[in-house]
């Protein structure tokens, strides 16, 4: 079962890597670009926050935008960014605590947003936009109807139905410090089969069609309501916070600080319903994001009518 998940794992290191190779060629000696770029990775809630960050740059400052989205993962993103073929992009302090810098997770969000601050503008060349006041923590989903049949609200009660359960995750999550080894150790989880290996976009519906049972999926999936899914309480508080905020070029910062108080426009001004409102809009309503994005901005007053 090990074998396999190997296998899957380096298929999809293979194919980031050819990703990878085609960002590298980039980064001139230095000289001041009017283009800013932004990238995301590949799932809705991450277009969402690229259109977001891009439309309020365009309307706060005389800048070309280009947006570059779906560059796959937290790997993809972070050498994109490093390499210089980004300027910025929507990370998560939990991801990037553990996933980049390596370190153990934290609790305190305050802390956590600290240390990823600091770890990012050492190593990286990298700092860090304002949080955007959402905590897009792992959730751990099952079906409703399983919820309500089963009386389950926690994952402490979920272990003792996982032995005949199917469970689906993302490949970042199966090999992350802060993903699967760390959540059945503190669980004690076992299930049916070994974990099916998918992409981040598919999960949910699968759990909706029955293909698996249980899924590691996001705090703010507008499809969760939608769906009639239900997140299990992380009762023995696993999971770290994972704020949204921007992941951003210094050097960028320091040819543009414009480009800066744009992006502090949207200090705390998005809260978990909000962000679950906006993904079920291009996930489960299929609007068109930069509408639904453009739409959001002008209703808080953050870009203007045009």
């Amino acid at each position: 079962m090990a074998n396999t998940s190997h296998i899957f794992g380096w298929k999809y290191i293979a194919g980031s890597l050819l990703i990878v190779l085609s960002l590298l060629p980039v980064v001139g000696c230095g000289r001041h670009r009017e283009r800013i770029v932004v990238g995301s990775k590949n799932f809705t809630e991450q277009l969402v926050l690229g259109e977001m960050f891009a439309q309020v740059i365009e309307a706060r400052t005389h800048l070309e935008v280009e947006r570059r989205f779906y560059l796959a993962g937290t790997f993809i993103c972070h050498q994109a960014i490093l390499a210089g073929r980004i300027d910025l992009y929507p990370e998560y302090t939990g991801t990037a605590l553990t996933a980049v810098l390596k370190e153990q997770p934290g609790r305190d969000k305050q802390e956590v947003y600290r240390r990823v601050k600091q770890g990012y503008e050492s190593r990286f060349g990298l700092t860090l936009g304002p949080a955007l006041g959402f905590d897009d923590t792992f959730a751990m989903v099952i079906r409703g109807d399983d919820a309500r049949k089963l009386n389950l609200h926690t994952m402490s009660e979920a272990a003792a139905y996982t032995p005949k359960w199917r469970a689906g995750f993302g490949y970042e999550f199966m090999e992350r410090p802060d993903g699967y080894k760390g959540l059945v150790a503190t669980y004690g989880l076992r299930f049916a089969e070994p974990p099916r290996i998918m992409d981040l976009g598919l999960v949910t519906r699968a759990l909706k069609e029955r293909q698996v049972d249980l899924i590691a999926g996001n705090n703010t999936d507008g499809l969760i309501p939608a769906l009639d899914l239900f997140v299990l309480e992380d009762d023995r508080h696993y999971f770290p916070p994972y704020e949204g905020i921007a992941i951003i070029r210094q050097e960028m910062l320091k040819n543009h600080p414009e480009v800066g108080t744009a992006l502090a426009s949207l200090a705390g001004v998005i809260s978990d319903e909000d962000l679950r409102r906006l993904n079920y809009a291009v996930d489960g309503a299929h609007k068109d994001a930069a509408i639904v994005v453009h739409d959001f901005l002008r209703e808080r007053n953050l870009i203007g009518t045009q």
